[in-house]
């Protein structure tokens, strides 16, 4: 089973819109802004492969947090890495 992880600019630009939807509605309850906050939340949920916004909050929180750390990278043979002094 292969499990696609979702690109950490599209995770950020979901709990953007998520943020926003939610400060609208808190301002002025407007269907607009309802069904944006709905969407938002399924999207975030499937993306994340959780049940529920907090969780799936949770989810986006770490898949951004292992893109800002450096991948590593297995220890090479050495052989490489040898500098000659001449």
């Amino acid at each position: 089973m292969v499990v696609l992880k979702p690109e950490p600019r599209y995770v950020r630009t979901l709990l953007a819109r998520y943020a926003s939807a939610r400060i609208a509605l808190a301002e002025k309850a407007e269907p607009a802004w309802q069904r944006e906050l709905a969407d938002v939340t399924y999207t975030l949920c499937v993306v994340t492969g959780t049940r529920s916004i907090t969780d799936a909050i949770a989810a986006a929180d770490d898949i951004l947090a292992a893109a800002r750390q450096p991948e590593e990278h297995p220890q090479s043979s050495g052989a490489a890495d040898t500098v000659l002094a001449a």
